[in-house]
């Protein structure tokens, strides 16, 4: 069945379930499949439970319900993940908006929220939620979209070649944001050049609609230029996408930013870039993030925000206001210590970014609690070593390191198998009066100890 034939299916039952315990009346339950679970096997019992209609790919489950098949309740496809992706992208193309796509190996939910901030100063906003970033995730995310809203913001994470491929065919983004590349996910891509062609697939999709300025750089980044000139061709220094920068030499930037103090908030000031210093302003902003790494981020938002057409003190309003969740860059204070917690997901580029930032933190009675790496495959011992030997250097000194990977290396650090160990420990013997800095991969389970300590 073609794409538009099931969108029209939708406009007439315009509620989308992928969960037999939850089947509204009149709505599409679709047979999604996982490594684990089988949505074709519960299509009927979902129409029973008050679904219009059902959309398999198991061709038994219609020839075992011909009346169903008959009556259009039991709708056939080949792939319903594919087809769930086909009616999503029917229904982007309903909505004459602009779409941000927004992908990187760190850093892209904070940006994304980020420029959702900047941007609900003018506009109705449409962003991904949680981490609705994926194949299921991000056709959930573009149902939502409805006639109120005036510009979408769309996350898209990857773990394996062809994953953002597969997400801008369905999102057909007209602006796009790579935040940066790094050594994540290695196990599935294969190696850091498989992560820059993957992350890449966004510049490739913008480069095949022509669009060579709607794309947002980092002109600091080198690997990202020179992603970008690749594919568009030409130099970003001279005539494609919108730069932004520290450096204040960088004649091409859209915004040049200048990074004064993370103690420990960042704070920093920002100004167009395309003019002398002496005649544009400069604007301070004194933000709620923690590392002088989102600085860039900031600045992502900021030229999205002065692109749409938000005005500065609109700009820094959102920045300033922002406030980070969900276990990222957060610090807490509680009665006994001062926590820096970063432990949603970590990979070698993230992690030294956090401890560069908190060796260069300006604090007394230092403190890491530091969970595995995970997904790097054969890299993983070296990347692991790398992370030792940065801590060693940068005179880190109380360090507890978490997991099997961390287990592994040579150095002198406690040691401890997962974060149960870890939480027997704090019971016996709390640290006091610290300043510690939680980070590690969300499976090493690190967000449990914040309330501990």
């Amino acid at each position: 069945m073609e794409s538009k034939e099931l969108y029209k299916i939708y406009e007439q039952h315009p509620v989308i379930t992928t969960d037999s315990r939850e089947c509204p009346e009149g709505s599409i339950f679709l047979a999604l499949k996982g490594a684990s679970f089988d949505g074709n096997k519960f299509a009927v019992s979902a129409l029973e439970k008050g679904c219009a209609v059902a959309i398999v790919d198991d061709r038994q489950i219609c020839t075992d319900n011909p009346q169903l098949v008959e009556e259009g309740r039991l709708v056939f496809v080949d792939d319903t993940l594919q087809a769930f992706k086909d009616m999503a992208r029917e229904h982007r193309r309903r909505f004459l908006i602009p779409v941000i796509a927004i992908t990187g190996t760190n850093g892209k939910t904070t940006t994304k929220e980020l420029i959702r901030a900047v941007l609900a100063e003018k506009y109705n906003v449409l962003a991904t939620e949680g981490n609705f970033n994926n194949d299921v995730g991000v056709p959930k995310t573009l149902f939502r979209l409805n006639d109120e809203h005036e510009i979408a913001i769309i996350e898209m994470g990857a773990s394996h070649p062809g994953d953002i491929k597969t997400l801008v065919e369905t999102v057909e983004p007209t602006t796009g944001l790579i935040t940066n590349v790094g050594r994540a996910h290695l196990q599935g891509f294969g190696s850091f050049e498989g992560v820059k062609r993957t992350k890449g697939e966004l510049y490739d999709f913008l480069a095949s609609t022509g669009a060579i300025d709607n794309f947002v750089v980092n002109a600091d980044d080198a690997d990202l230029v020179e992603m970008a000139e690749q594919r568009f061709g030409v130099s970003v220094s001279q005539v494609i996408g919108t730069p932004y920068s520290l450096n204040p030499d960088e004649k091409r930037a859209y915004v040049i930013g200048n990074v004064i103090a993370c103690d420990p908030y960042l704070r920093f000031t920002w100004r167009m870039g395309y003019f002398k210093a002496d005649e544009t302003p400069v604007y301070e902003v004194t933000t709620h993030l923690i590392g002088s790494y989102n600085v860039y981020n900031a600045l992502a938002a900021i030229v999205l925000g002065i692109r749409f057409g938000v005005s500065s003190e609109q700009i820094c309003h959102a920045i300033e206001n922002y406030i980070p969740s969900n276990n990222r860059s957060q610090l807490t204070v509680t009665q006994h210590n001062k926590l820096i917690v970063d432990a949603y997901n970590a990979n070698p580029t993230s992690m030294m970014a956090a401890l560069k930032n908190f060796r260069d933190m300006q604090v007394e009675n230092k403190m890491a609690i530091l969970g595995d790496m995970r997904e790097l495959g054969a890299d993983s011992a070296k990347e692991h070593a790398k992370i030792i030997d940065f801590i060693e250097s940068a005179n880190i000194k109380d360090v507890w390191l978490v997991g099997e990977e961390f287990g592994k290396t040579n150095c002198a650090f406690r040691k401890f198998h997962d974060v149960e160990e870890v939480k027997k420990e704090i019971a016996q013997s709390r640290p006091e009066g610290r300043c510690i800095l939680i980070k590690g991969s969300n499976s090493i389970h690190l967000s449990q100890l914040p309330e501990l300590l």
